[in-house]
């Protein structure tokens, strides 16, 4: 079986790296990239399985970036990795079409638990201290 092709997303250098550490040899990371244009080209070339990327990121943020994909038909499951833990950016995320939404805080408790509900096309959202209401995102 082939491994599952993951896209990278995040402006801050040490984070990618980690997150592709976490990954280990279970998935094949084919690129990271640092904003959100770069995001657009490289998920339209590579056409990875899955991207995770960040939403604060620059030139194009991670929710543009994302519907920018969607429009131009690139069909990769998406996960949003980030330190925004607002109801509406939740809604924002999913809105995209992204199945996934981490809070960065809880990366190693979650990022493995939410590939593999991404992948079997299952919803994905960290606790929160307060749980968002994302029912009608």
């Amino acid at each position: 079986m082939d491994k599952v092709r993951i896209l990278l997303a995040d402006d801050h250098p040490q984070f990618p790296e980690l997150v592709g550490t976490m990954l280990g040899a279970m998935f094949e990371v084919v690129g990271i990239v640092r904003d959100g244009r770069a995001l657009v080209d490289s998920g339209l070339n590579l056409q990875p399985d899955l991207i995770l990327t960040d939403i604060s990121m620059p030139v194009v943020n991670g929710i543009e970036a994302v519907e920018q994909l969607r429009k131009a038909g690139c069909a990769s499951k998406v996960i949003f990795l980030t330190v925004h833990s607002d109801p509406d950016f939740v809604r924002a995320c999913l809105a995209t079409g992204a199945l996934g939404y981490i809070l960065k805080a809880r990366v190693a408790l979650d990022l493995l638990a939410a590939i593999r509900e991404v992948l079997a096309d299952h919803l994905f959202v960290s606790r929160f201290d307060a749980e968002p209401n994302v029912s009608d995102a």
